[in-house]
């Protein structure tokens, strides 16, 4: 893709720039929010190179990440009182995961694996009316606690993929992703909290019914925009411990939204 020199808009307000893109797509407008915005893809594709295995690139994961931006600029509707970082964001890592999901880098076993304690926190819960612990999620797995844990370890990179994803109802313009949720609402255009609001308020009860940790690790990974090891030292427990509570947080809200969904879809 090439891109031309932009400097001429340097000194524009940048809401005077986004109006001006959307009613004429111009080009030039459009290089120069991919040369302003290029540094929010190689942080985000660093984040997430941190938990991917050494044969992922990080060079791949920001070109992956460079088309989010793309689509991210594209996309974006100043109206809806969104930040465009955040939504840059979530359409970046968005791109770079969808590209992970395309070239499988995640062993099937493991895929499955997560699957299956997916399915079992969603029937326990669904049966128990509470969040279960561990060793409940251990023992219907007929795991001992101790092979459970080692497996929440294998499991870390795999989680990440689902928190990003968006919940679709429609085309474009009826989408929610689950990062917007997090935004405060006064940041939110009325019309769009509106259109939104069974759903987001779903999707926040869910968050909400999350243990106190693991809703902590969420808020401060993909709100917050911390680190692993930055939580951790939030949070007093190590980097591994917050791949584990991010990883069951990720698996109990796939089974809460998975739930919700069918209900409202079906």
């Amino acid at each position: 893709m090439e891109i031309k020199n932009t400097k001429e808009y340097e000194n524009i307000e940048e809401e005077d720039l986004w109006k001006s893109y959307v009613k004429t797509n111009d080009q030039k407008i459009r290089d120069h929010f991919v040369i302003k915005y290029a540094p929010l893809v190689k942080y985000v594709a660093g984040k997430i190179s941190m938990s991917m295995p050494q044969n992922v690139e990080f060079e791949d994961l920001i070109a992956y990440g460079v088309f989010g931006l793309i689509d991210a600029i594209n996309k974006f509707d100043p109206s809806r009182g969104i930040k465009f970082k955040t939504y840059a964001m979530t359409r970046i890592r968005g791109a770079i995961f969808d590209e992970l999901r395309s070239i499988d880098w995640v062993p099937r076993s493991i895929r499955q694996k997560a699957k299956q304690i997916e399915l079992v926190i969603s029937e326990l819960e669904n049966k128990l009316g509470r969040t279960v612990e561990d060793e409940e999620i251990a023992k219907e797995m007929g795991i001992s606690g101790e092979e459970f844990q080692i497996l929440l370890n294998k499991l870390s990179g795999a989680s990440i993929l689902s928190l990003n994803d968006i919940w679709y109802l429609g085309d474009d313009s009826d989408e929610l992703s689950i990062i917007e949720t997090l935004e405060a609402p006064e940041n939110m255009n009325p019309d769009v909290l509106i259109e939104k609001e069974e759903i987001r308020d779903h999707i926040i009860e869910a968050i909400k019914k999350l243990p106190d940790k693991e809703k902590k690790v969420i808020v401060l990974y993909y709100y917050e925009d911390l680190t692993l090891k930055e939580i951790g030292a939030v949070l007093d427990v190590t980097e591994s411990r917050v791949s584990q509570l991010h990883t069951k947080a990720i698996m109990r809200l796939r089974g809460r939204l998975g739930r919700i969904k069918s209900n409202i879809v079906g």
